[in-house]
């Protein structure tokens, strides 16, 4: 099963030789390849003629390019599941689905094939690969990291961010994509005395709550239990965006008669979004965002589930538009904007949960060096642990 679709290796100078690697997602430009976004419906599609701009950036800093990873088909499901390009194994929890639509780019960061990778995320498409296969995952701010030669070319939710499976690698992909991204430092003041923002009454398993919990608890951090209403409504209308914006890029593509099934059924039934149902949408979109903001001005960082339960099996993945609820606690913050990232756990049995960190619009930052100092409470929490047995 196909994690990279076509092995690169491209360095913008001799003297990169030894640079850090990175995969990237195709639905993102690279010059002298073809975009096909994992969709036979685009077999014939000509050879990009320029770089996308986070790709030019990557080769400017000095990573090296090794491969283009598989995708969910158009980069429009949650599963990872293609019937073309073929399903990504998941390398540490083989059997699970690996997670849609980045599964090749975080594929192939679990498996040690690449030490970084770029994904796109319009409704947890980062976010839920990265915790589907346990690694870091972020989706920036909307517009802090730049979208031309991304597929699709308009979008008022997708982000590219990176996959790592540790937070320095991520945050040295974030600080090359991005210009003006600067790294904060572990002593930072924007880090001391911190508080976390747990947001409760979400509908998430047993297995999931009690592994998030314990692990928020192991950081030690000041905490504040908050509820954050609307996440339904935001799910909801996040759903009626994509649909109508995935329908617009993509319903051309439909006449061919090449797209999998699965995804040209929910590309006809997002073609069934109203006008109506947009312009609520956008409505929910400002009362959403306005009211994340408000939590943020009491707690800099909010916490929660990336996923309402742990992966399901690639078996029972048949039906995509089934397993869209999914991304229910991620989605909401591809509406508002917001940047949030993925930090991988583990539950009791071994299996992956993910453990969501949300911050204010152009926080990246600080987003990115509390997942840094929470990754490493929680690593050190569980070697004194094991050290204890």
């Amino acid at each position: 099963m196909s994690i990279l679709i076509a092995a690169l290796n491209l360095t913008s100078a001799d003297r990169f030789a030894a640079a850090p690697t990175v995969v990237v997602k195709d639905t993102i430009d690279i010059a002298g390849y073809p975009t096909r976004a994992g969709s036979r419906a685009l077999e014939l599609a000509p050879v990009a003629q320029q770089h996308a701009e986070v790709v030019d950036r990557l080769l400017a800093n000095g990573w090296k390019i090794n491969g283009k990873a598989n995708l969910h088909e158009l980069a429009f499901g949650t599963t990872g599941v293609n019937h073309w390009t073929g399903t990504a194994n998941n390398p540490r929890f083989p059997g699970l689905i690996p997670g849609g639509s980045s599964s090749g780019s975080a594929a192939a960061v679990a498996a040690g094939l690449s030490a970084a990778g770029l994904g796109t995320d319009t409704g947890g498409s980062v976010r839920i690969p990265a915790a589907c296969c346990g690694v870091f995952g972020l989706k920036p701010s909307y517009g802090r990291v730049s979208r031309a030669g991304v597929m699709p070319a308009e979008s008022t939710l997708d982000c590219v961010g990176p996959l790592a499976r540790d937070m320095p690698t991520l945050t040295a992909v974030m600080e090359a994509i991005c210009c003006d991204f600067v790294a904060l430092q572990p002593d930072a003041p924007a880090l001391a005395n911190l508080r976390l923002g747990m947001v409760v009454e979400l509908n998430a398993s047993a297995a999931v709550k009690h592994t998030v919990e314990a692990a928020i608890a192991a950081t030690d951090l000041p905490l504040h239990l908050v509820t954050l209403p609307g996440m339904e409504q935001a799910y909801q209308a996040g759903m009626s965006i994509i649909n109508r914006e995935s329908w617009s890029a993509c319903q051309h593509l439909l006449a061919s008669g090449l797209i999998g099934d699965d995804v040209a059924q929910r590309l006809l039934a997002a073609g069934q979004t109203t006008d109506q149902e947009l312009a609520l949408a956008e409505q929910v979109r400002t009362e959403f965002s306005a009211a994340v903001d408000a939590l943020l001005t009491d707690c800099p960082v909010l916490a929660l589930p990336t996923m309402p339960d742990c992966p399901v099996s690639i078996e029972n993945a048949a039906d995509t538009r089934a397993l869209l609820g999914m991304t229910a606690f991620v989605r909401p913050f591809n509406l508002s904007g917001h940047p949030a990232i993925n930090i991988p756990l583990l539950s009791e049995d071994g299996l992956p949960v993910g453990l969501q960190l949300v911050a204010a619009r152009g926080a990246d930052e600080l987003l990115c060096a509390v997942a840094a100092l929470i990754a490493s409470r929680i690593a050190s929490q569980i070697a004194t642990r094991n050290n204890e047995q």
